[in-house]
């Protein structure tokens, strides 16, 4: 399997060389060129996260496994400055403590909420049911308590990122498959060059699928990234939204060639090595 790695690609609009640009690709195969249409162009953006934590070896911990994900981090070390940090960079994620000296992580929340729609992720030693339903409840994205798994830490990251449409290193790309293209920095689906009429639900859904090309999600992971967590409706909700992006994207939305049924499980963007296998078993709808 070929290795995620980086080429220099000329980037070209109306025919005319504009500029030069890093271009990370992943999920490529064996033998497939990066400029293989059939497997997509993913243009990598690294995503800025903003980290409010008054404890050195607490942010430290937080900066070495971020960057190691490959997010670009920012830190600060009281409430007020991540207030200004957050309004100076405007970054993709927030992540802050609770205890913090000159302003706490809960007015830190109140002032960004009230300002902007930047998603936040508490971390903190406070863990009683009524100090993470009061996070949550002032708008806090998720609310994780110490001591706390790294890797699930990452993993929230990854999945708030990617609720809210950008930031997440596999998630400011644009993605290209048969036709169509989707532009998750831009939330914004084109067919032939033509806008499609998504819902930010079907978009969600969409952008989830696209993130990692041939993999199978299951309709509660598909549903977790449209709706959040927090939801406790009918997994076979995320079907009606799948038939309706099928009828946007697809050819013929009776034999899907990209969004795919995966028997048992839930749904995945089509990879080319995957169409015509027969040991991946798929239905129709």
């Amino acid at each position: 399997m070929k290795q995620p790695g980086t080429f220099l690609k000329t980037c070209s609009k109306s025919s005319t060389k504009v500029r030069t640009r890093k271009v990370e690709i992943s999920h490529l195969g064996v033998g497939v060129p990066p400029d293989s249409q059939d497997w997509g162009i993913i243009v990598m953006m690294k995503a800025r996260v903003l980290v409010a934590e008054d404890e050195p070896k607490q942010a430290e911990l937080l900066r070495r496994y971020l960057e190691a994900e490959g997010y670009a981090v920012v830190i600060t070390s009281n409430g007020r400055q991540a207030v200004d940090e957050a309004r100076r960079l405007m970054p993709d994620l927030v992540i802050a403590d609770i205890m913090m000296p000159l302003m706490d992580g809960l007015d830190v929340c109140r002032v960004l909420r009230y300002e902007t729609d930047i998603p936040i992720i508490f971390v903190s030693a406070r863990s009683t049911e009524e100090d993470m339903l009061l996070g949550l409840d002032l708008g806090a994205d998720d609310y994780i308590t110490k001591p706390y798994s790294p890797r699930i830490l990452m993993a929230k990251v990854r999945t708030v990122l990617r609720r809210n449409g950008g930031g997440d290193p596999a998630s400011d790309q644009l993605f290209h498959f048969g036709d169509v293209t989707v532009d998750t920095r831009k939330h914004e689906i084109t067919k032939a060059g033509r806008p499609v009429d998504a819902t930010p639900k079907e978009f969600a859904i969409l952008a989830t699928l696209c993130s990692d090309r041939g993999r199978a999600f299951t309709r509660r992971q598909l549903l977790e990234a449209a709706f959040g967590f927090n939801y406790d409706g009918l997994e076979r909700t995320v079907d009606v939204h799948v038939v309706s992006l099928r009828k946007k994207i697809e050819l013929d939305p009776s034999e899907p060639a990209h969004i795919q049924t995966v028997y048992g499980v839930g749904y995945r963007l089509a990879d080319p090595e995957q169409l015509d296998d027969p040991e991946q078993p798929t239905e129709r709808d």
